[in-house]
């Protein structure tokens, strides 16, 4: 089966080596830099596979001609590209009757194009890493499996291993969509409504295994769930060490997140001279290089997941728990690794036929298909990445 990986960035690097240990695969990896693809096959050999039977090709993947251009020769399609595209990368791979499983966090509603999808016999599993992904996948099995589930919750955080003055942060994703999630609205469940929030909002502290107390806030992590599941209550949080949400909202009160031009060196008495400068783009060039992790430096990732409900006739409290440092063998960092190997496993999936119904499948979809969500966590298991679940009674 021949399969292209949409983006050569450290996730998409991670899930063509984890695809390229499958024999009957042949894959591509398709991006725009020519120093990223250079660094595909390193990976590859990192993590077991063979690097001469994957390729690459340099390709503007925002431009959808080129992108139709691009996958027209393969039968499945991975997505790991950036959130601003992600939404017209879907449209496009469902045009084109291709097969899709991707990671983007991207704004727009993806259930839109669920009739489209269905009308192309497209299967298309979307928002599949770790958080959108997993955290979807076991909330869609507990309220599969739980009788009257009246709560869910999802406390989720990328971090550096090592804590450094002043952000004691750093992204193991695209920058971009880090801010993102510090100035998108937040939506929650609430008594049954959905209600908004302002994003970086209602902190509180947490204590967690290996970890420590970090504090969690308000972002719109809930996404689909929101509307596809019917509970009660939900909300997802977002994990970082303490005193991180302040200076974010700094930041972002002080207008540096925003999009909107402003003026900058103006001359006295000359109100048309001067620059106009997104502050987004001077916040991005002096802040994003500080959160770039440095050559072997680890991250690690920590989520919690909280689903109430009844079992066997009595109140219970499911706790699904996941804590990952990268690994040294491959130097793969954490975030890289849960947010790829979740991708890998649904695509094995598609090629497979094991999921095969056409349409858009968030991931709480194919969490409530029996035996799922197992079969993903051994697989994640046998991988390194490691789910703990705990059960206790509710009163």
């Amino acid at each position: 089966m021949k399969i292209i990986v949409l983006g050569a960035g450290m996730v998409g690097s991670v899930m063509a080596a984890d695809l390229a240990r499958e024999r009957g695969f042949e894959i591509t990896v398709a991006d725009a830099r020519p120093e990223a693809l250079a660094r595909v096959a390193s990976v590859v050999g990192k993590g077991g596979g063979d690097p001469a039977r994957v390729k690459t090709l340099r390709a503007d993947l925002s431009d959808t001609r080129t992108l139709e251009q691009t996958i027209e020769k393969f039968d499945l399609v991975v997505g790991a590209l950036a959130s601003a595209i992600g939404f017209q990368t879907l449209r496009t791979v469902i045009e084109c009757g291709k097969n899709f499983v991707d990671i983007c966090f991207m704004p727009e509603d993806c259930l839109a194009l669920d009739a489209l999808a269905k009308s192309k016999g497209v299967t298309a599993v979307v928002d599949c890493g770790v958080a959108p992904g997993m955290s979807n996948m076991i909330c869609g099995h507990a309220t599969a499996t739980l009788a009257g589930c009246s709560n869910l919750e999802i406390y989720v955080g990328g971090l550096p291993r090592e804590r450094r003055w002043p952000f004691e942060y750093k992204a193991g994703f695209s920058p971009h969509d880090v801010i993102e999630e510090y100035t998108r609205p937040a939506r929650l469940v609430e008594r049954g409504e959905i209600v908004v929030r302002e994003a970086l909002s209602e902190p509180e502290l947490m204590d967690l295994p290996h970890v420590g107390t970090v504090e969690a806030f308000n972002t719109d992590g809930l996404r689909s769930l929101a509307y596809t599941l019917k509970v009660p209550d939900m909300k997802e949080k977002t994990l970082r060490y303490p005193g991180h949400i302040e200076l974010m909202r700094v930041l972002r009160h002080t207008g540096l997140f925003s999009h909107e031009p402003v003026r900058v060196g103006m001359k006295p008495g000359q109100p048309e001279s001067g620059t106009m400068v997104r502050p987004i783009d001077v916040i991005s060039a002096l802040m994003f290089p500080k959160w770039t992790y440095e050559p072997g430096e680890a991250d690690l990732t920590v989520m919690r997941v909280i689903a109430d409900g009844e079992e066997d006739g009595r109140r219970v409290r499911w706790t699904y728990d996941l804590f990952d440092v990268m690994d040294p063998a491959t130097g793969f960092t954490s975030m890289s690794r849960t947010t790829a190997f979740p991708c890998t496993i649904a695509a094995r999936m598609l090629a497979s036929g094991k999921l095969s119904k056409p349409g858009i499948h968030p991931p709480e979809f194919v969490g409530m298909m029996p035996g799922m969500l197992d079969e993903f966590l051994n697989e994640l298991g046998s991988r390194g990445v490691k789910y703990q679940m705990n059960k206790q009674p509710r009163v």
